[in-house]
């Protein structure tokens, strides 16, 4: 067994915005696909309204948290690299099943390998902004005349949009709850979002802390 480490790597605010980031979008699911259609669950009404209490709260909890990067440095996290980044993903293909170690580890200056800075980046640029634009445009359809898009849109064009959004974000939780397995222990990625401390291979580099973190970020 490979000699661990025990780092802090996520703070309070940051496991609060990444567990209430996770219960909106679960239920933004739930009752999504229930206006859709797709099952009955809490009836349409309440689940319209309890969809968009969701979404607007998802909106300011995403604004602090963008806020909170800029703020703290926490975004040079999220800095995109291709440095290794095959390697990672020939880890995650074939070496994680012959017991290799990770060939990047995490830090206190990377908590995030070059294949996550990608895809977060990806969901947090791309993804996140469309999925509230085309929420944002399929609540204000009956203000469209007045907002200067009617003619230019249909209501079943941002329809299919936001759906085609919400099996991406479905994709994007399936994988990422496989992946928290696939630490030393099955519970280990998911345990250091509650407590913040992480358990990581030593690799004869000293611990650093990120630039800007400080006791009062804990």
């Amino acid at each position: 067994m490979h000699a661990t480490e025990r780092l802090y790597l996520y703070s309070r605010f940051e496991r609060f915005w990444h567990w209430a980031q996770t219960v909106l979008i679960l239920v933004l699911l739930v009752t999504g696909f229930e206006i859709h259609g797709t099952f009955t669950l809490l009836g349409f009404a309440r689940a319209f309204a309890v969809h968009n209490f969701c979404a607007w709260s998802w909106l300011v909890l995403y604004a602090f948290i963008v806020f909170w990067m800029a703020v703290t440095d926490e975004w040079k996290h999220y800095v995109p690299t291709f440095l290794k980044l095959m390697d990672v993903v020939r880890y995650y293909l074939s070496g994680i099943f012959k017991g290799e170690p990770h060939p990047v580890p995490k830090s206190e200056r990377a908590k995030h390998n070059p294949l996550q800075r990608l895809t977060y980046l990806g969901i947090v640029s791309f993804l996140v902004p469309f999925q509230m634009i085309t929420g944002f445009l399929y609540y204000t359809y009956n203000q469209w005349p007045q907002l200067g898009f009617a003619g230019s849109l249909t209501l079943k064009a941002v329809a299919v949009l936001h759906t085609l959004g919400a099996f991406a974000f479905l994709a994007f939780v399936i994988v990422h709850v496989y992946m928290t397995t696939t630490g030393h222990t099955l519970t280990a990625h998911i345990a250091a979002m509650f407590t913040g401390y992480e358990d990581v291979p030593r690799n004869g580099v000293k611990p650093g802390g990120v630039e800007g973190r400080t006791e009062e970020n804990r």
